[in-house]
């Protein structure tokens, strides 16, 4: 569920705008040399195994990524959708909260209900702040083994534990039980139809009995101590794996051995997840957007909403019913691509909003983008105009996802 701008992704690739990855961040050419003032990039366990392999390097959320590899971006695409691909997200932040209060610490701060949660499921949630605006969009999962395994943004990392240390420290200092521990292990995603087929290969347990927003741990190839969790970031089925950062090489190496699985990047992993209609934080949300704005209302717990009882509830809630005055939306068009911050217009050339990400997509041949509008053209099938290269452009809002989603559930 990060935060990119435009020019800079145009040197990941030319197909999309807003950036490129796992929901968090601000990218640039790594190569680019750093100034005396900015810190070196941090790596993560794959870093010398993405260079082995072709991967080239970008800075993102203060981390070297591949941005892709020697396929092209759209080969990477293409690939995840019928086959499947492993992506390096260890950049992103997981942290365990243990303790009897761990519930009532993360209730405090976020929207969804936790409490509700079966052993081992998980959900996507939010950080609000007191005005309804999102802090971050993060995973949430109440394990079987006492304690929540929480994975949230790069870009997001220092404020994220800054919100959940203070509120640890103002619990315990109200006799509360609950303690919080970042992990330092690597994660690893396998995206796409295939993924699950491929990783049974390496693990004892059933993965079918794995359904979307479950996980388990688990012996993966050999690695004991693995948690495997079905979910992604792309609208395919597949799988995220916590794996000690000193064995995360020997996973991937063992993955690759299968021929469906290719290497792919935060190039690809932006446009997949358009396709997907997923937010990226800091481009489609961000700390001055509601729940509600950013058509993400479903993450507010039943229970929560009824007990107003989540930061910035007094705000969020009266919008479920009501009307807000913008709203996300998809766009589709033909022509030239529709890139980040071109100006939303009615059919009378008012300006009614703003595009935060946009790119052509790979498997639907034409334009998709998500922004902000008016609340009253948020209606699906409205006809609007987009402003590109400094003309009109025809746009029609539409359904998103814009290419299918297919997790695995029992529905």
């Amino acid at each position: 569920m990060q935060r990119f701008r435009s020019s800079a992704w145009r040197l990941f690739d030319p197909l999309c705008s807003g950036a490129a990855g796992m929901r968090s961040g601000h990218p640039t050419a790594a190569r680019r040399p750093l100034s005396s003032g900015q810190e070196p990039l941090k790596k993560t366990p794959l870093f010398d195994f993405h260079q082995s392999h072709g991967g080239k390097m970008v800075s993102f959320a203060g981390w070297s990524l591949p941005v892709q590899y020697q396929d092209s971006h759209i080969e990477s695409h293409l690939h995840t959708r019928r086959h499947c691909s492993l992506f390096d997200v260890s950049h992103m932040l997981q942290t365990k909260i243990f303790g009897q209060d761990r519930v009532k610490l993360m209730e405090s701060l976020l929207v969804g209900d936790i409490a509700e949660l079966k052993p081992n499921q998980g959900t996507l949630t939010l950080f609000t702040n007191e005005e309804g605006g999102i802090i971050d969009d993060l995973i949430v999962t109440n394990t079987s083994n006492e304690y929540l395994y929480v994975v949230s943004n790069a870009g997001c990392r220092e404020k994220d534990m800054a919100l959940m240390q203070n509120k640890v420290s103002e619990l315990r200092s109200a006799s509360c039980d609950v303690n919080l521990e970042v992990i330092d292990n690597a994660l690893l995603a396998l995206q796409g139809p295939s993924a699950v087929q491929v990783l049974q290969a390496g693990v004892s347990d059933d993965l079918w009995k794995l359904t979307f927003m479950t996980s388990a741990v688990m012996d993966v190839f050999g690695i004991p101590g693995c948690r495997v969790t079905r979910c992604g970031y792309t609208g395919e089925d597949g799988v995220e794996i916590s794996v000690p950062a000193e064995k995360a090489i020997h996973l991937a190496e063992a993955l690759l051995e299968n021929k469906e699985v290719k290497l792919a990047g935060l190039a690809a992993r932006d446009s997949l997840r358009l396709e997907a209609g997923l937010c990226l934080y800091g481009n489609d949300i961000d700390e001055r957007t509601t729940p509600v704005e950013g058509s993400l209302g479903w993450t507010l717990g039943k229970r929560r909403r009824a007990a107003m009882d989540f930061p910035g509830a007094a705000i969020v809630v009266p919008q479920i019913k009501g009307k807000v005055a913008r709203k996300r939306v998809g766009l589709t068009s033909t022509g030239a691509p529709i890139r980040q911050h071109s100006l939303i217009m009615n059919t009378e050339g008012a300006v009614i909003g703003e595009i935060t990400s946009g790119c052509p997509s790979p498997c639907l041949k034409k334009n998709v983008a998500m922004g902000y509008v008016d609340g009253k053209y948020s209606k699906i099938g409205t006809q609007l105009l987009v402003e590109v290269r400094k003309k009109k452009q025809e746009a029609v809002v539409s359904k998103m996802p814009f290419v299918p989603t297919r997790y695995y559930t029992l529905k």
